[in-house]
């Protein structure tokens, strides 16, 4: 007989509702956009006093809105009648009219639509260059001014560190001014625009028939706030080569679109080959950008194969990575960041003495391809380059190779994640042994994919102590004086070991709302004689890190994916090799 549930002592029984409300996701734009909202509130509220809230207007109503601020994630707030209002595409000064389409009552913000403009901000100054502006997900900020951009993303690092970094205000200094690209426009080296697959197209699929184009799908990008695919037929902040490329896929789709069997993303990734100059001619064909270099000149191409092999340059370093995988997609803006690093890495005062001694190793966690561990190698004596991948590892040395570096100097190694220092031959027994990578002799660079480092990893970067950091994300943990979030194996509560010395962000994607955050943190003292993390004697003196905090609009410093399918896979389609239809 089955058993009863027991009888609960005269406490009310309460069902389980079938829709549970989803929680905002820390770190996503949501989570940003949020923390925006509730400040505009508490800033109006003290401007105005309590105020009564009205009856919100109804969905899909059209409403006129001043907009007061930008959020991070590069949309417009307004507020009216103690309600705030999210209007992508605007400038704050601006007088539009938008359509409202939901409702967040428990937060008291609205999301709408853009419609248009009734009075324009002073700030409004720019013509776009993309058509598909105010419709497309992929830019926010082609009305705006550049300088206004850089000093607008100079805010979203400002406010990613106050309110996601768990650090106190005395903790964090102020911000320096946003660096940006030397591209505004035609920067982007890889693009993934994508289309669905036709309606009844996944049921056919289930049953064995062949799937029906009724006729060609949108090929493109998201459109705002939506899942629907826009047909984009040009995109202004691709590459020349890029967008060639676009128009040739666009071409080759419709023709075969009959093969495929569902929605498909589309590889474009630029590609360079440098061809010294002697004197000859040749006749370039259609489909390929001729750069004049100098010394030389770059014919670039559009790579669609996933498994092709893209060349990238970047001052004299060549870099040769599979077509799909990862490599940053702006060009431009790389040796303005590689040497900002170089300039920082060492601190203000690098000359070694018998309190601090000579940084002489480089550790590039999280290496990929190699790029930090190549273009930085000739700062130090002694580089190692580490990846879970192994294809990632072949690609660096291969790279390293291609760019003439010892081997004995420069070396990759593929590692766990979960113990990455390992391998690492933290001192030596003999003083002789210049491969021994001292922890007060180090420099650790961590550029982590997008979702960061997990708090293991964190623990084992405390533990080894290196002298400087060149990170993306997790200042706080870093920084923290325990108060981060961060606990050590047992349950308890870890402090960091530095504080921060600068802050900076630099513009990898403009006409976005996204930024790279950097920040220069410095070892904090320790008293004479107190021990360092592992109990074997005084802590080395100051030591710095250059803290590289990725898209700096979110929880310590990182945006979510912008859904734009700028360069990423649309839901329920498969990333192919469009060599060839799947």
């Amino acid at each position: 007989m089955a058993q009863k549930r027991p009888f609960n002592e005269g406490k009310r029984h309460f069902k389980k509702s079938k829709k549970q409300k989803p929680s905002v996701v820390e770190g996503s734009n949501e989570d940003v956009l949020l923390a925006d909202v509730r400040r505009l509130l508490k800033e109006t509220k003290l401007d105005d006093g309590q105020e009564e809230k009205t009856e919100l207007p109804a969905q899909h109503s059209e409403i006129e809105l001043n907009i007061h601020s930008l959020s991070s994630t590069g949309d417009g707030l307004a507020h009216r009648d103690g309600q705030v209002y999210v209007v992508p595409f605007t400038a704050p000064g601006d007088t539009v009219t938008a359509k409202v389409f939901k409702h967040v009552p428990e937060e008291s913000y609205t999301l709408t639509d853009f419609l248009s403009v009734k009075h324009p901000s002073p700030h409004r100054t720019e013509t776009p260059r993309c058509p598909y502006f105010t419709q497309c997900s992929g830019c926010q900020f082609q009305h705006l001014p550049y300088n206004y951009q850089l000093a607008h993303k100079k805010t979203i690092v400002e406010k990613a560190y106050a309110n996601f970094s768990n650090l106190s205000a005395s903790s964090i200094p102020a911000v320096g001014e946003t660096i940006g690209s030397p591209l505004q426009y035609g920067y982007r080296t890889k693009l993934t625009p994508h289309f669905d697959g036709p309606p009844g197209g996944r049921k056919d699929n289930r049953h064995g028939k062949k799937v029906t184009w009724p006729e060609v799908p949108a090929i493109g990008f998201m459109k705002k706030g939506t899942r629907k695919t826009m047909d984009i037929e040009e995109c202004p902040i691709g590459t020349e080569s890029v967008q060639r490329g676009l128009r040739r896929e666009r071409e080759r789709v419709k023709q075969y679109i009959d093969q495929y069997q569902r929605g498909a993303t589309l590889l474009l990734r630029e590609s360079t080959e440098r061809v010294n100059k002697d004197g000859k001619t040749k006749d370039e064909e259609d489909d390929v950008v001729v750069e004049d270099m100098g010394d030389h000149i770059h014919r670039k191409t559009c790579i669609t194969d996933n498994k092709a092999t893209s060349t990238e340059y970047v001052d004299n370093f060549r870099f040769d990575n599979p077509a799909g995988a990862f490599f940053q997609n702006n060009n431009s803006i790389l040796p303005l960041i590689t040497q900002y690093i170089r300039d920082n890495i060492l601190g203000p005062a690098s000359t070694p003495s018998a309190s601090k001694p000579q940084i002489k190793n480089l550790i590039d966690a999280y290496c990929g391809s190699g790029f930090f561990t190549i273009v930085l190698s000739a700062t130090f004596t002694h580089s190692i380059g580490i990846d879970i991948a192994a294809q990632s590892i072949a690609s660096a040395r291969h790279n390293a190779e291609l760019n003439s570096l010892p081997a004995n100097s420069t070396t990759f190694l593929a590692a766990d994640a979960n113990d990455l220092f390992a391998s690492i031959p933290h001192s030596s027994s003999s003083p002789d042994d210049a491969a021994s990578f001292a922890p007060e002799e180090t420099v650790v660079v961590i550029d982590p994919p997008r979702k960061g480092c997990d708090a293991g990893f964190i623990r084992q970067l405390l533990r080894f102590g290196p002298a400087r950091v060149v990170y993306a994300r997790d200042v706080g943990w870093l920084v923290g004086d325990g108060e981060s979030g961060l606990a050590d194996e047992e349950g308890l509560p870890v402090k960091g070991l530095y504080e921060i010395e600068s802050l900076r962000g630099f513009d990898f994607f403009p006409m976005t709302g996204h930024v790279e955050g950097v920040a220069v943190l410095r070892r904090k003292r320790k008293e004479s004689g107190e021990e360092g993390e592992d109990g074997k004697g005084p802590v080395a003196g100051e030591a710095e890190v250059v803290a590289w905090k990725g898209d700096a609009a979110t929880a310590d410093g990182q945006t979510s994916a912008s859904g734009s399918g700028l360069d990423a896979v649309a839901e329920g389609q498969d990333s192919t090799s469009t060599a060839a239809a799947t």
